[in-house]
């Protein structure tokens, strides 16, 4: 008869205890894998996204097209179902059925593709993104170069190259400065600035000229700086006044200052008109000073000042204009919706932004004429005697005839018609 101790007998029980709790772990370790992987627990969602992708294609054929009520609505919408042919990526050359909702297509059309994989399901969903505009899109743009070279000539060469410096500046400089976290009202200031320098210098060339107008640009643009960060500040203006700034404010996280990027897109767009201003007021004293070299520096001030207020009436009607066309389609339907009063569909956000932004870059516009004139005028004309002298550098005396003519030729051209 055998005999074990009791020390004997725990440590047995112990091994067969640890040897049956491994062959277990080994069998059912898998199922407890799948079980977990099918079944995650409540404290561990897992997220499966869709895959998206855009492609071109092409319709191969319109199956079926008809009208319908958009649900909850009186508008009547085309839908149509269509076999599209996929003319890039992966699937290139496949045919596939489209329920499409969003345009009117027609056979042989090119239009761009959303595919959509369900990470849920796999299952494949079709629809349509954006018409193919491209080639019109190029079109109008060899276009618009070939006349600015045909008529321009090198005067339109230099006015190209300012353009792409311009927008080099936005895309590479302005844009990310943003989306890194800087403050965009100075970002704005620092591109508009180097905008300006840029465009004018490789357009007209290194000159008084230009440097006048130069100055009198960065000068209006602080100035302009200045009073619409009083303006948007006073009118409590949020800057989101678009989807499309919803959407950058969710996918940024909050990192942008929309009421900078605000300021931003009022400076930015001054800067076009502003530059014709200061230009034409530049060239205007130049010129002034150039026929009529023995006129003073006050009256010549003054002829350039009257050509300027010419240049005033259409330009600020031509921004008012631009920006009441661009808000057209919202006009129209606030006017059409809204049921309060006139003094209160000026006050919403939306209204009040665009009149701000009108008036900001008009007194841009008006204040950039003075300026401008006396930066160039003092650059431009040195201080002259009472007999026509420049100082001691002038050219000596002006034909007394010669003056005669000149003075009465300034003086018609003053008059108003």
């Amino acid at each position: 008869m055998f005999k074990f101790s009791s020390g004997t007998i725990y440590s047995r029980n112990r091994t067969a205890f640890f040897a049956i709790f491994l062959i277990s772990i080994a069998f059912f370790a898998p199922s407890l894998v799948i079980a977990q992987t099918e079944s995650p627990s409540s404290s561990e969602v897992v997220l499966i996204q869709d895959t998206v992708t855009t492609v071109k294609a092409r319709v191969a054929d319109v199956l079926n097209q008809e009208e319908r009520k958009i649900p909850g609505t009186d508008v009547v919408q085309t839908y149509q179902t269509i076999r599209a042919e996929i003319l890039e990526g992966e699937k290139k050359g496949e045919l596939v059925e489209v329920q499409n909702d969003f345009l009117s297509l027609e056979r042989g059309e090119a239009f761009y593709l959303m595919i959509t994989v369900r990470g849920d399901s796999g299952d494949t969903l079709y629809s349509v993104v954006e018409p193919y505009r491209l080639p019109i899109v190029l079109f109008f743009v060899a276009l618009f170069i070939i006349l600015v070279l045909l008529f321009g000539g090198i005067q339109g060469v230099r006015g190209l190259l300012s353009l792409i410096g311009s927008l080099v500046l936005i895309i590479y400089v302005l844009i990310p400065g943003i989306l890194g976290g800087l403050s965009p009202i100075l970002v704005s200031l620092g591109v508009s600035s180097l905008i300006i320098i840029v465009g004018s210098y490789i357009t007209h060339g290194f000159n008084k000229t230009t440097s006048s107008a130069v100055v009198g640009m960065i000068v209006t643009v602080v100035i302009t700086g200045l009073l619409a960060y009083f303006a948007v500040g006073e009118a409590r203006l949020s800057g989101f006044t678009s989807e499309e700034a919803v959407y950058l404010n969710f996918d940024t996280r909050g990192s942008i200052d929309f009421v900078g990027l605000l300021l931003s897109g009022i400076l930015i767009g001054l800067l076009g008109v502003l530059y014709d201003v200061a230009i034409g007021q530049a060239i205007s004293v130049e010129e002034l000073n150039r026929v009529a070299p023995h006129l003073s520096r006050g009256t010549i001030y003054k002829r350039a000042i009257r050509i300027g207020r010419e240049h005033i009436g259409a330009l600020v009607n031509t921004l008012a204009i631009a920006y009441v066309g661009v808000s057209l389609p919202l006009l129209l339907l606030y006017v059409k919706s809204s049921t309060g009063s006139l003094g209160l569909t000026l006050n919403r956000e939306i209204f009040a932004t665009e009149i701000i932004r009108t008036m900001i870059g008009s007194i841009g516009l008006v204040v950039a004429v003075p300026i401008t004139t006396a930066i160039a005028v003092w650059f431009l004309i040195k201080i002259k005697d009472g007999h026509g002298h420049a100082g001691q550098s002038g050219t000596g005396a002006v034909d007394q005839k010669k003056i005669g003519e000149e003075k009465r030729a300034i003086e018609h051209f003053g008059h108003s018609h």
